[in-house]
Formats: structure tokens, sequence, C-alpha cells
């Protein structure tokens, strides 16, 4: 892997998590001593995420059945840090419902996006090891009708803007192609 770092944005089914796999797939086969865990953001609220976190999981059994999976919905950047290791490639997947899980909690109070944005950058530059992230791109569209939907939609570029600071690379997908945007220099 000839990078520690890479975002990965994309609309919804555009190929994010497909190419983040591929990537644990290569790293995977590149050494036997390498390891590889997922930390999942999405929670199962109601029986459609319920199916499509279930449809996820047996997908990436499957295509990746050396990746282990860690759910965290919201300490994200804690779990980064304490999975980073030298030999082990952490996936995130993905940003975009982990930042819905601390601006739109079902029970308590939003927590702080900049907040929860600058202690994950500051967790990615501690990595240990490399990190791949994936997450949606959503301000392509119109512009929101609703205060609250403007609202995420901002709040995720700023968090979309940040994490690509901290990357080596950056990789949008469309229809399951690759478009690199940031690349080690």
């Amino acid at each position: 892997m000839p990078f520690e770092r890479e975002l990965i944005l994309g609309g919804q089914r555009s190929g994010k998590s497909r190419r983040a796999e591929m990537i644990a797939v290569g790293w995977l086969a590149a050494d036997p001593a390498h390891d590889a865990v997922l930390i999942a953001t999405g929670q199962p609220h109601d029986a459609e995420m319920r199916e499509r976190i279930a449809r996820h999981q047996a997908d990436r059994a499957v295509r990746v059945p050396g990746l282990r999976t860690v759910e965290e919905p919201r300490a994200l950047p804690a779990t980064v840090a304490a999975l980073s290791a030298p030999g082990t490639l952490v996936v995130v997947d993905c940003l975009t419902l982990w930042l819905t899980n601390l601006t739109m909690p079902l029970q308590g109070e939003p927590a702080d996006a900049g907040g929860a944005a600058a202690s994950l950058v500051a967790a990615l530059r501690d990595a240990r090891g490399p990190v791949v992230l994936v997450g949606n791109e959503i301000g392509l569209g119109v512009i929101p009708m609703g205060r609250e939907v403007r609202a995420f939609v901002d709040a995720l570029g700023q968090l979309n803007q940040a994490v690509a600071t901290a990357c080596d690379r950056v990789t949008l997908m469309a229809a399951g192609l690759p478009l690199t945007l940031k690349a080690p220099a």
C-alpha cells in the first residue's frame, strides 16, 4: 500500500465500499502478518437499515473474509486510535452515518460536528498504520429546503474537507469508477 490514509467519497451506490474492500484484500494479500479491521458506523434503527447492514455483512464476508468488523456508531476517533497499528489496516465505513449519529441522535443531545471532525483529524494524523475512510459526497445536488438538512450538508462538506487534508489520497467514485482527486507526491 503506497499510502497511509485514503478518503473515498461518492454518491450512494457509487462503489465506495467496494473500493475500500479491494484495498483491504490487497493489504491482506501483501503480507500474511497483515490484519484489517472495519469500523462500521451504521445503526439498525429500522427494518430497511437492518436488512442493508445484514447484506453488507454477508457481501463483505465473501469478498474480504479476513476483514474483522467493529461496530462503533459514535466514538470513531477513539476507536481509530485504539485499533491503529503498523500491520493493521483500519477501514471506516462510513463517515456520513457517523456524522448523522452525532448530529441527529435518536436519544440524547447532538454533538458538535466541528469538534468531532477535529478529533477525527487528530486521530488520523496520529494513526500508526494505514486508514481508509468511506463517506458520501452529497453537496453536488440542489440546495435542500429544510434548515436542518442544509446544516447537515454543510457539516458533512466541512468534515470531508477536514479529513481530506489529513489523507494522502482522496478518491471520488462515480459509476464504480475511481477519480483521483489527491495523490501522494
